[in-house]
């Protein structure tokens, strides 16, 4: 039999997850209260030390079929998506998304975090609470003193080890067409909460002088390796939480990952937990633990034969995410892209670690992205946006100037499967839908096996109102794109199918740009026709996944209060970002950081321990 990590028998915290949130907590209050038991379980591996984690321009790597680091959840094909399903991969390693993502440094608006307190009721969820926080957990070393900003905690963040020339050209190509739009100067800047129309360098989650992966477990967990109280475990299922005679949760069954121990027995094994159990799985993962326990809606339960301890049905409910787009360009061999790297052509990767090894900086140190802005539509814009949208603009953004529609930016890459296009170099027009419309589920299939498929259902672009902005987004990136120098024509298979006389049709292999003053394209009701079915043929997820435990009233659908307490037991939270009650216009990564401070600080009251 393979060996399988030693537990206790009994703990004071136990931690149903390893990802982003969980690592944060154990790794705050094991610092905190050294004498404090806590287990993390974790279903998926370590993450230590592992190149394909700690170099940046790694990280399409766990985006592979054969990924181990990913779990990809497949939902019900959708006739939105022209009978696609739509397909969600989330980090099921140590670290979770933290040790996966695209490493980009983006937060929310102060609006999204003053809704969570004013209209979902969340006491101590506004800005002015969870900013602190924010600048708590980050060193921002792309810029000295930015007064939104933090300068002392353990992740960092910069520029990267390189300022492509992709990302360079996209500034004066994006300026050469927009004149409704600034530059970043002094403290205005993409990411101080409240900007919008603000052409900025990105930042990433990338240590400036290391050239290394800002993420959770190399920088909360592996440190407290000294302190035996501390028990993280991999490779291991939780199935469901346990309960007391008077509804408590009382510690946790977990079963063996035989992925990572094969010769593992199958038994189901218990852990008690004298004080606390907190969920902590994930948007996908954390429903399923809680319905495979019997909370959730007895109508899902039942068809699973399990008994209702909690008849809650917003568990598993308004699943949120982003809707993104890449749209790939050519470009020249002179052009600075991670491409070698994501196809790993060894010659070139071997000078490239090279660098990186000995000064942390070059693509290495990059994750492809330098130009981005968060886009909210001019009076001109939001017209060309057409009809369907309008509803949505003034009953959601109207009166809330930081509430952006899009993120825009540039890939100094090919974002799709590289063994299906030719061996050249590329970059990608990628942009987001930061707040749709669009809701989804995600329940169990299965009531015991964890690792069983979800029922899972997107809803993405099933509202028009979803569609319009992507399709603005697409033209508008595209006049970008066709003037920056590097520009060697549209790659054909991965744009709108126009007809050969169309004003729009695809440029195909060109010596360069159009000029920068050349004139926008027009296009057709044809060619809208075909944008549209671009749209719905190859939008997809942004690996944003939020919602489906929520922290909002239980008569509104609500899972958890705003101590994170799960609604009708004892003993029992979620923390982690299927809690968010509504989205943020941003990538998620800052937002679960935040979510795990102030979980943190939340389960430290409680449990009486002071300094985290």
């Amino acid at each position: 039999m393979s060996s399988t990590p030693s537990y206790n028998a009994e703990y004071d915290l136990i931690l149903a997850g390893g990802g982003t949130a969980a690592g944060v907590i154990a790794g705050r209050l094991s610092v905190a209260a050294p004498h404090l038991r806590i287990l993390m379980l974790e279903a998926g591996p370590s993450t230590r030390d592992d190149l394909m984690h700690t170099q940046p321009a790694r990280y399409l790597n766990h985006l592979t079929p054969t990924s181990t680091t990913a779990r990809f959840h497949v939902s019900k094909p959708s006739a939105a998506l022209n009978g696609r399903p739509a397909i969600v991969p989330c980090g099921q390693c140590l670290g979770g998304g933290s040790s996966i993502n695209f490493i980009m440094y983006t937060r929310a608006s102060k609006s999204d975090y003053d809704d969570w307190e004013t209209e979902f009721g969340n006491k101590g969820w506004g800005s002015a609470d969870l900013i602190p926080l924010l600048q708590k957990t980050e060193t921002y070393q792309a810029q000295p003193d930015a007064p939104t900003h933090g300068y002392s905690g353990p992740l960092k963040v910069s520029y990267g080890g390189i300022f492509t020339n992709v990302g360079q050209q996209c500034f004066a190509a994006a300026q050469a067409i927009d004149s409704d739009r600034q530059l970043a100067h002094g403290f205005v800047e993409p990411n101080d909460l409240t900007s919008v129309n603000v052409f900025g360098r990105w930042p990433k989650w990338i240590d400036a002088e290391k050239g290394t992966r800002s993420d959770v477990p190399h920088h909360f967990i592996y440190p407290q390796e000294h302190n035996p109280n501390l028990t993280v475990i991999t490779g291991a299922h939780v199935r469901r939480v346990t309960f007391d005679e008077d509804n408590r949760a009382s510690g946790v069954q977990f079963v063996w990952n035989y992925r990572f121990y094969p010769e593992a027995d199958h038994d189901v094994h218990t852990v008690k937990a004298t004080r606390l159990v907190v969920v902590s799985a994930g948007t996908f993962g954390s429903p399923g633990i809680l319905e495979r326990s019997g909370i959730g809606s007895p109508e899902i339960l039942g068809r699973f034969d399990i008994e209702t301890r909690v008849d809650l049905p917003g568990v598993g409910e308004e699943y949120q995410d982003h809707n993104v787009m890449f749209v790939p360009y050519k470009t020249t061999p002179e052009a600075e892209t991670i491409d070698p790297i994501i196809r790993n052509e060894t010659d070139v990767v071997s000078g490239i670690s090279d660098e990186w090894f000995k000064t942390g900086q070059g693509l290495m140190a990059h994750n492809s992205i330098d130009f981005g802005f968060k886009m909210r539509p001019t009076a001109a814009e939001l017209d060309a946006f057409g009809p369907a949208f309008r509803p949505r603009w003034e009953s959601y953004y109207a009166d809330k100037p930081d509430k952006a529609v899009l993120f825009v930016g540039a890939l100094a890459m090919l974002v799709a499967d590289p063994t299906t296009v030719p061996l050249e170099k590329y970059y990608t027009m990628a942009f987001f839908s930061n707040y749709p419309v669009a809701r989804g589920y995600v329940h169990i299939t299965d009531k015991d096996d964890a690792a069983a498929p979800t029922d899972f259902s997107s809803g993405f672009v099933e509202s028009m109102a979803d569609v319009a902005p992507l399709m603005w987004a697409y033209k508008y990136t595209r006049e970008i794109a066709r003037r920056m120098p590097l520009f060697r024509g549209e790659y054909t298979p991965l744009h709108p199918k126009y007809s050969q006389d169309s004003p729009a049709a695809i440029l195909e292999g060109v010596d360069g740009p159009v000029p920068a003053d050349a004139p926008l394209l027009v296009y057709s009701a044809e060619d809208d026709a075909a944008v549209e079915q671009y749209v719905r043929d190859i939008v997809q997820t942004t690996w944003h996944s939020m919602g489906t435990c929520a922290m909002k009233a239980r008569e509104a659908g609500g899972v958890v209060d705003f101590a994170l307490n799960v609604y009708g037991v004892k003993g029992l939270k979620v923390a982690d970002m299927s809690i968010c009650p509504g989205n943020v216009g941003s990538n998620t990564y800052s937002t679960a950081l935040v979510v795990a401070e102030k979980a943190a600080l939340i389960i430290a009251d409680e449990l009486g321990i002071a300094g985290v």
